[in-house]
């Protein structure tokens, strides 16, 4: 059995937001879990989305079928933070983290 994988480095999303998404996909079939993320209202879904076609193409690469992967581990991890200020009412300054993260798919095919 071979696994597929696939990743975005450095999306510009907090990890936090982009685990409640990767938490609906995992263990399911490629094709339920296009489903959800094509109908998710959350912004990481389409990012997610992106990452999952990417794993299939990569399967579809070395002759596997699509129709029997199934997402074997995703997972999220922090990323480098972004550090902003936004100027505040008597010269203070409020620090910005812009939060980023690392998304994984791992996809295999069922036996």
């Amino acid at each position: 059995m071979a696994l597929f994988m696939s990743k975005h480095r450095f999306a510009r999303i907090a990890p936090r937001k982009a685990r409640l998404v990767m938490d609906m996909i995992r263990g399911r079939n490629v094709n339920d879990a296009l489903a959800i993320l094509r109908f998710s209202k959350r912004r990481a879904a389409v990012m997610i989305d992106q990452v999952v076609r990417s794993a299939i193409a990569n399967a579809t690469e070395q002759e596997a079928e699509a129709d029997d992967l199934y997402v074997k581990a995703c997972w999220v991890d922090p990323g480098p933070i972004i550090k902003r200020f936004q100027p505040k009412d008597r010269g203070k300054a409020y620090a910005i983290q812009k939060k980023t993260s690392h998304l994984v798919v791992e996809l295999e095919a069922r036996a």
